[in-house]
C-alpha cells in the first residue's frame, strides 16, 4: 500500500533514461523530484549485473515517494555493423568503388568485412546502405552470396564496427539476439514493467518478445524502420505501447519526413488505444549545456501538442553534464504547454472514436460527462489497467486516478496520459467503491470537498473486462475520519 502524494499537475508524463551520470539512488530520487515519471535502463550499455543495482533504486523509490514506480528495459536489438580495418579507419573517396565481403581479413578503403549473411540474401542493386548514422552512403551495383560491390555515393572517414542501416529492404532478421534474449530474461526476473523491442520491421516480430515475456510485462514496439511504417496499424494493434525512435528512423528516412511520421504513428497510437512515447534528441544540447535551444523546445511542446503519453529523454539525463536540469525542463515544457487555453483543443485533434463496447461507451461519456458538470476528476478501478487505457485515450480535461489492487498493473500505467496510479485494497461492493473513491480522492489530492468526481469500474468486482458502471458522486469533506488505511 502507499502512501498518499500529490500528484503531476501535467498530464503527459515524462520518461528518463538512466547511466553513468544518473544511476545512483541519490540521483535518480533527485530526478524524480524534478519531474521523471518513469525510467528507462538501456540494456545496450554494461552488463546485467550492473543493472540490479539500478532497478533496486528505482524500486527504492516507492517507499520514500509513495508512489509507484515506472521501469521500462530497453532491449539493443540486431546491430549491424562493418568489420575492422587495418590500422583502425579509411577513408573512402566518393565516387570509387567499395566492397563488403565475408573475408574477415582487415578491410582498406576498397572492402571491409560485412558479417551479416541475411543482407546478402535481402540485398538488392540500387539500395543504398549506410554507414556511421548515415554520414556515408554506398549505392549498391551487385551482389552474391559472399560479396556486394558498391559505388560510395557520400564518402568520408570509417573506422572499425562502424554502424551499418539497410533502410531499402526488409531484412530476414529475428528481432530478437541471443542477447536480447538474455537480457529479456534479466529483465524479467528483476521484475521491470515494460520491454522495449528494438528495430521492428513486422507484426511478426513481436511474436517472439510476447512469448518469452508471459504476461509479466508489457510490450513496447519501438518504430525506427522505415519497413514499420508500411505496417504500422497491424504492428501497434500487436503491442502494448509505442515509441517514435526519431534516431535510427531519422537516419534510414530524408530527416524532412521525420515529423510527418511522428504525428502519424502518434494519431495511430492513440487512436487504437496504445500509449505512444516521443523519443531521441528532444532537448540534444543539454548533454552538454544548461540550457536548450528554442527549437529543442518547440520539439518537446510539438510532442506535448500532439498528445503523446509520454516524452523521453536519452544521453540528455543518462550520460550528459545538465541530468537533473534536462528533467527539469522538460517538465516546465510541458506544464507551460498544458496551461495554454488552446492545448484541450490541440490534443482532440485525432479523432479516437469509440469501439462499439460497454467499456468504450462509458470512457467517452466520463470524458463528456467530466467536462459538462466540471467534475475535478475521474477515478477508475481497474484490475488490469484495460479500463484506464481506455479513458485516458479519450484526453479528458480532468486528471485520472486508478485505483488497482495490482501493484503490476499501477506501475505499468506509469507511461499513460494523465493518470495516478494507487495501490490500493480491493472493493467488495458499491458502496465500499463509492467510500474508497472519496477518500483516496481526498488522501491523494486530486480532489477537494464539495468537488464532483466520476467514478468508472465493472461490477461484478474482480471481474477484467467487466467495466458497466459509470457514477457521478460529490466530496463532503468528511470521508477520511476513522480512516486509517
Amino acid at each position: 500500500m502507499t502512501k498518499a502524494i500529490h500528484p503531476r499537475s501535467r498530464q503527459v508524463r515524462v520518461l528518463a533514461t538512466l547511466g553513468p551520470a544518473s544511476n545512483t539512488v541519490e540521483m535518480i530520487g533527485r530526478l524524480f523530484e524534478a519531474g521523471a515519471d518513469a525510467f528507462r535502463v538501456n540494456m545496450s550499455h554494461g552488463d546485467q549485473h550492473s543493472k540490479i543495482a539500478v532497478i533496486a533504486a528505482i524500486r527504492s523509490l516507492e517507499k520514500k515517494f509513495g508512489r509507484p514506480t515506472t521501469i521500462l528495459a530497453d532491449l539493443q536489438g540486431p546491430k549491424l555493423r562493418v568489420g575492422k580495418f587495418e590500422g583502425g579507419r579509411t577513408e573512402l573517396v566518393t565516387g570509387t568503388s567499395f566492397t563488403l565481403d565475408r573475408d574477415k581479413a582487415p578491410g582498406d578503403a576498397t572492402r571491409v568485412e560485412l558479417p551479416h549473411r541475411e543482407i546478402f540474401e535481402a540485398i538488392r542493386p540500387g539500395a543504398r546502405l549506410l554507414l556511421d548514422d548515415g554520414k556515408l552512403v554506398l549505392r549498391v551495383e551487385s551482389h552474391d552470396e559472399k560479396t556486394i560491390v558498391t559505388t560510395v555515393v557520400v564518402g568520408g572517414p570509417l573506422s572499425n564496427n562502424k554502424g551499418l542501416n539497410v533502410p531499402d529492404v526488409v531484412l530476414p532478421m529475428a528481432a530478437l539476439t541471443e542477447k536480447d534474449r538474455s537480457d529479456l530474461a534479466f529483465a524479467i526476473d528483476q521484475g521491470v514493467d515494460w520491454i522495449a523491442l528494438s528495430f521492428v520491421q513486422r507484426p511478426e516480430d513481436l511474436a517472439e518478445a510476447r512469448k518469452l515475456i508471459g504476461g509479466k510485462a508489457a510490450l513496447l514496439a519501438k518504430i525506427e524502420k522505415p519497413s514499420a511504417i508500411d505496417r504500422l496499424e497491424e504492428i501497434v494493434e500487436q503491442c502494448d505501447g509505442v515509441m517514435v525512435a526519431r534516431g535510427d528512423l531519422g537516419v534510414e528516412l530524408p530527416p524532412e519526413s521525420v515529423p510527418p511520421l511522428q504525428k502519424r504513428i502518434v494519431e495511430t497510437a492513440r487512436r487504437l488505444g496504445r500509449p505512444v512515447i516521443v523519443a531521441t534528441q528532444m532537448l540534444e544540447s543539454m548533454i552538454t549545456a544548461p540550457t536548450p535551444t528554442r527549437a529543442e523546445v518547440s520539439d518537446v511542446a510539438t510532442a506535448v501538442y500532439d498528445g503523446a503519453d509520454a516524452i523521453m529523454l536519452s544521453a540528455e539525463s543518462a550520460a550528459g553534464a545538465w541530468p537533473i536540469e534536462s528533467v527539469a525542463m522538460m517538465n516546465s515544457i510541458a506544464n507551460a504547454v498544458e496551461r495554454d487555453p488552446m492545448h484541450g483543443d490541440r490534443i482532440h485533434f485525432t479523432i479516437t472514436r469509440p469501439d462499439p463496447t460497454t467499456a468504450d461507451a462509458l470512457a467517452e461519456a466520463a470524458k463528456n460527462i467530466a467536462a459538462t458538470v466540471s467534475a475535478a476528476a475521474i477515478i477508475c478501478f481497474t484490475s488490469s489497467g484495460s479500463t484506464a487505457r481506455r479513458v485516458a485515450r479519450e484526453r479528458p480535461s480532468v486528471p485520472l486516478l486508478v485505483l488497482t489492487p495490482k501493484i503490476d498493473t499501477a506501475r505499468r500505467l506509469g507511461l499513460l496520459w494523465g493518470t495516478h496510479a494507487v495501490h490500493t485494497r480491493d472493493v467488495e461492493s458499491f458502496e465500499d467503491m463509492v467510500a474508497k473513491a472519496k477518500r483516496m480522492a481526498l488522501r491523494h489530492n486530486i480532489a477537494k470537498a464539495g468537488d464532483r468526481v466520476i467514478l468508472i469500474a465493472g461490477v461484478p468486482f474482480r471481474t477484467p473486462g467487466s467495466t458497466n458502471v459509470l457514477h457521478v458522486v460529490r466530496l463532503l469533506g468528511d470521508e477520511l475520519k476513522g480512516y486509517g488505511g
